[in-house]
């Protein structure tokens, strides 16, 4: 299935052919991009279109969501931050900010 008739691919795919995003296939580009930029409708698309878990495991490995992002869908899928992978002491300190401004 592509994201061509999506609603939301306009606003938050602008970067990509429409046409060329399958949503299974790339369910982890999708689901890291609605998690750090989408809104309330995104992220209601999202849960329609994938499985809490798949969602849940995309939040616990990906590394492109910043910690932000990934600390409040923590808290909403009851995931540990433990279990968050750009949450973890290890990951924010090797990715410190290169710029201190």
């Amino acid at each position: 299935m592509c994201m061509a008739s999506s609603p939301i691919t306009s606003r938050y795919f602008q970067d990509v052919d429409p046409v060329a995003i399958n949503v299974q296939r790339q369910a982890t580009f999708i689901i890291e991009r609605l998690l750090e930029l989408g809104d309330e409708a995104a992220i209601r698309w999202l849960k329609e279109q994938y499985p809490a878990k798949t969602i849940q495991n995309v939040l616990r490995t990906s590394r492109r969501i910043s910690p932000r992002s990934a600390n409040f869908f923590a808290l909403e899928f009851h995931i540990p931050r433990e279990e968050v992978r750009c949450l973890t002491p290890s990951y924010r300190k090797a990715h410190v900010a290169r710029w201190p401004y």
